[in-house]
């Protein structure tokens, strides 16, 4: 079985967008170079809207790169930075990287909302566009 995560982060203003886009960058890099990555999607959606959709041998794998360099430290980040941050997990048995339509469908029925310190109305109830 493949473990995926499929996040999704809005930035609540324009004025976060170079630190962002910086771990961003870094992020995406560690992420595969990262043991047990096996794929690693990242896009820019309409707005200030950030997908991520990662498959990883493990959850454990999944773990390890989540809570070490750049990625450990743009998430202490993403509470003050975005009005909406959610992210998904589900296991599958393929290793190919899910298409953005099941990836939100899966964000909207099953996904957790992260703490943000600046919620937008929409989200606690997810109630976000599909990505374009």
């Amino acid at each position: 079985m493949r473990f995926v995560s499929v996040t999704r982060l809005r930035l609540r203003k324009f004025w976060f967008l170079p630190g962002f886009l910086w771990f961003a960058a870094r992020s995406a890099s560690q992420a595969k170079r990262a043991e047990g990555n096996l794929r690693a999607l990242t896009f820019k959606d309409h707005g200030l809207v950030f997908w991520t959709i990662t498959v990883w041998t493990d959850r454990k794998a999944m773990r390890a790169f989540r809570d070490s360099g750049n990625h450990r430290a743009a998430m202490s980040k993403l509470s003050a930075w975005c009005d909406e941050a959610t992210y998904v997990h589900w296991e599958q048995e393929e290793d190919e990287t899910p298409d953005k339509k099941t990836a939100f469908d899966r964000l909207v029925s099953e996904g957790v909302v992260s703490r943000v310190k600046h919620p937008s109305p929409d989200h606690a109830t997810r109630n976000f566009p599909a990505p374009g």
